[in-house]
């Protein structure tokens, strides 16, 4: 018997959740692709101590345009405020896939 050899898949240089990427940069989470139309960005506003790590507590939810042309004020799509990255994220992949859908 032989084996097929499955294609070979490009490894992105950043973690992903469901597919796609997730870039941070201090309390700034990005998460999709700059190529795409949409981006989520979530800023953790607060966070609180676990045992000895710091967990975010509050975050910031942003579904906004990619495109450079638009003005910065009007890539905002929806906002939205969440207990935890958990929640956040799971608010951000629907809004996400939504939008794309489109």
């Amino acid at each position: 018997m032989s084996e097929q050899k499955k294609p070979a898949q490009k490894k992105s240089p950043f973690p992903s959740y469901k597919g796609k990427p997730l870039v941070r940069c201090g309390d700034t989470i990005y998460y999709g692709s700059m190529a795409d139309k949409y981006v989520i960005k979530m800023d953790v506003k607060s966070k609180k101590k676990v045992g000895e790590l710091d967990v975010a507590d509050k975050v910031t939810v942003q579904l906004m345009y990619t495109d450079p042309e638009i003005r910065s004020r009007k890539q905002i799509v929806k906002t939205s405020e969440k207990e935890g990255l958990y929640l956040a994220l799971d608010i951000a992949e629907a809004w996400l896939t939504r939008a794309l859908a489109e």
